[in-house]
C-alpha cells in the first residue's frame, strides 16, 4: 500500500442496502411494485408522469427513514484523513445522500440525486426535498416542470469525463456492492486495469466482474469497509 497515493472507489446498492434502502431484487420494496420500464425511463415519465413523480416522492420519503451504516462512516473517515497522501474519489451509482451523512463531502454521484430536481423548461439543477408530484415550480422560471434529477436508464449519467481523467491516474480501484452488471461503471475496473492500477472488490457475494479484480473480500460491507480503511490508513 506504501506505493498508493491516488485512489477511486466505486459503490452500489450493497453499501446501502444494509441501511435499508430498497434495491431492485428486494423482495416486497418499491421497486417490486413498479416495473422499471415505467418509473426508470424517460418512457415510462412520458407516459404517466403522475406514476414516476409519486415513485421518486416514495423513494425520497424512504430516504429520511434511514441512516448511514458503517460502511459510509468509514468512507468518510478515509476521504477526511487521505488528503494528505493523495487524491481520493468516491463515485457512486446510488441516488441516496448516505455517503453525505456519513461524513464524505466530495462524491460524484454519476446517477443523479433524489433530493436535486431538474427543470425540463430551463435545465436548473436545485436541491430538492419536497414532493414533485404537487407540481412545485421552478425557482428559477417558475414553470411546472420539475423531474427528478436522477439518471434513467437510457440516459447519460453524470460527469464521465472527470470519472475517467481519475481511473487514469489511480493508483488503486475499489469496488464496494456493485452488481458488475450495470454499464458504464461495469466497465471501470477494466479501464483501471488497462492504466495499471490495483483492483479490488468488497462485496457480499462475487459481482459478474470479480474476475478482472485483482482481489475480492466477499462479506456484508459494513464489516469489511471499516476494517480495509483501517488496513490502508495504517500503512
Amino acid at each position: 500500500m506504501e506505493d498508493i497515493r491516488n485512489i477511486v472507489i466505486l459503490t452500489g446498492a450493497g453499501i446501502s442496502a444494509e441501511s435499508g434502502i430498497d434495491t431492485f431484487r428486494d423482495a416486497g420494496g418499491l421497486w417490486e411494485q413498479h416495473r422499471v420500464e415505467d418509473v426508470a425511463t424517460p418512457e415510462g415519465f412520458a407516459r404517466d408522469p403522475d406514476l414516476v413523480l409519486g415513485f421518486y416522492d416514495m423513494r425520497r420519503e424512504a430516504l429520511a427513514r434511514v441512516e448511514p451504516n458503517p460502511a459510509h462512516h468509514a468512507l468518510g473517515r478515509l476521504e477526511r484523513e487521505w488528503g494528505e497522501r493523495g487524491n481520493l474519489l468516491i463515485v457512486t451509482q446510488n441516488v441516496d445522500d448516505l455517503h453525505e451523512r456519513g461524513g464524505a463531502k466530495g462524491v460524484l454521484h454519476m446517477h443523479g440525486e433524489l433530493k436535486s430536481a431538474l427543470c425540463l423548461a430551463c435545465e436548473m439543477r436545485c436541491p430538492f426535498d419536497g414532493a414533485m408530484s404537487d407540481r412545485p415550480p421552478c425557482p428559477v422560471c417558475q414553470a411546472p416542470s420539475l423531474r427528478p434529477d436522477v439518471v434513467w436508464f437510457g440516459e447519460m449519467p453524470y460527469q464521465m469525463e472527470r470519472i475517467y481523467a481519475a481511473i487514469r491516474k489511480a493508483d488503486l480501484f475499489v469496488s464496494i456492492g456493485t452488481s458488475g452488471a450495470v454499464y458504464p461503471a461495469a466497465g471501470f475496473v477494466r479501464d483501471a486495469l488497462d492504466c495499471g492500477a490495483r483492483t479490488l472488490e468488497l462485496n457480499l457475494e462475487r459481482s459478474e466482474g470479480s474476475h478482472w479484480f485483482h482481489e475480492s473480500r466477499l462479506g456484508p460491507a459494513g464489516e469489511l469497509v471499516p476494517l480495509w480503511v483501517e488496513e490502508v490508513l495504517a500503512r
